[in-house]
């Protein structure tokens, strides 16, 4: 049977956005009851709820919506080829056998600005919006540097209390916009996400009594300023504050209006608010379709470019994800982090090692968007794994998923 190319084309449309057989884990999270929303934020991340939460917090949560383009950016499907495959522990893999070993939520893989594949697991859908989690801090990274071209930021040797005058005298405050931007404040702050971490004590002071009283809650300096890397997402609190004091407007807004819009979003994404004072939750609340964080990947990946025209300064793009702007203790094997080397980090952003520039937007339980702009290549995966950092419960999905990423990469490129 002969097809015409458009027949080929929707054919390849379908297959690439058919789920999986099977998601693991399925009646543990919810399957029976359609995977339910949690009645409350503290149970997102309960096994019942995660599923219903990480693509449904506006049902919890206050939000701020952003809109979309006018005229969306296409997403066209690339003309089917050979599968794309991985190896892993010895054994080659698809990414059909992927889904069915972790619990994604959403995959989707792009090159050259085509949909080479899509996939969705635990009955999601391409119209759902999924927690970013800490992928959101690259987004509020964005938004500073666009301030910068705009000239609301001075710059970034700033410190926070320039722009934020009620952090005057506290450590955020007066530590330089940079420093904040490279998880380097030197604060003295554990980020574990456990009960009893300086994360969770910092959360719940912001919930009760606002985003600045949380911030000017952090008193102790571990190691002087810019010296060594601590993920701490109070830093990225630090930033969304300084951006609506130096713009005059609120994160979610000006996101909408410099980068959502520009990019050429097609649905409406929403930003979690702090429930006390309504400021968004910049360290982790973003929530978007498939499509619109495959959309944001493609802006990075070409260089802050769509259709021709400058949306983000190309070098600001480089300072932020270039391994060799960073200083040498922030770079793909020389930064150590809970006991490796593998990664580095950049302004809001981690970047890998390899033979040329790329890098990845990352949040707990799995959330990811890896960018390589020399193979105008974009993966964004979506994901409730059963731990937050994504190795420590067994799954090992952080593991399987850099094996995913250098399998895909080695189909366009090498490593």
């Amino acid at each position: 049977m002969r097809f015409g190319r458009r027949a080929l084309l929707l054919i390849s449309m379908l297959a690439a956005a058919c789920p999986a057989a099977a998601s693991p884990d399925e009646d543990v999270l919810g399957k029976a009851q359609g995977y339910p929303v949690a009645p409350s934020l503290g149970q997102t991340r309960q096994e019942p709820y995660i599923v219903g939460s990480f693509s449904g917090m506006e049902k919890i949560a206050e939000t701020c919506r952003m809109a979309p383009a006018a005229v969306p950016r296409p997403l066209p499907a690339a003309p089917a080829g050979a599968p794309l495959t991985y190896r892993y522990k010895g054994a080659d893999y698809s990414l059909d056998d992927y889904m069915a070993h972790q619990r994604i939520t959403g995959l989707i893989v792009l090159h050259d600005g085509a949909i080479v594949a899509e996939r969705y697991g635990y009955d999601r859908t391409p119209d759902m919006r999924f927690l970013s989690n800490s992928m959101a801090k690259t987004v509020t990274a964005l938004a500073l540097l666009k301030a910068q071209e705009e000239g609301r930021i001075r710059s970034l040797e700033d410190r926070a209390q320039d722009y934020v005058p009620e952090l005057s005298g506290s450590l955020y405050g007066g530590t330089r916009l940079v420093d904040l931007m490279r998880m380097a404040s030197g604060a003295r702050f554990t980020e574990t996400y456990t009960p009893d971490d300086d994360r969770a004590a910092f959360n719940r002071i912001m919930s009760r009594a606002g985003t600045v009283a949380a911030l000017k809650s952090v008193t102790e300096r571990a190691v002087p300023a810019e010296e060594a890397f601590n993920y701490a997402g109070a830093q990225t609190q630090a930033l969304g504050v300084v951006l609506r004091a130096a713009t005059g407007d609120t994160l979610c807004h000006y996101v909408e209006r410099t980068l959502w819009q520009p990019m050429g979003a097609e649905s409406p994404a929403s930003w979690i608010l702090n429930r006390s004072d309504h400021v968004e939750i910049a360290q982790g609340g973003l929530n978007a379709t498939l499509h619109d964080y495959a959309r944001l990947g493609l802006l990075l990946a070409d260089d802050g470019m769509v259709a021709g025209q400058p949306v983000l300064s190309r070098e600001h793009l480089l300072d932020m994800t270039a391994a060799e702007r960073q200083p040498e203790a922030f770079r793909p094997g020389r930064m150590n982090w809970h006991g490796s080397t593998y990664v580095g980090y950049g302004l809001q952003v981690w970047l890998w090692p390899g033979s040329h520039r790329r890098f990845a937007l990352l949040g707990i339980h799995g959330q990811s968007i890896f960018v390589d702009p020399d193979l105008k290549l974009v993966i964004v995966q979506t994901a409730v794994g059963k731990d937050a950092a994504g190795d420590a419960s067994g799954a090992h999905l952080g593991a399987e998923r850099g094996a995913l990423f250098r399998g895909i990469v080695a189909r366009y490129g090498s490593w």
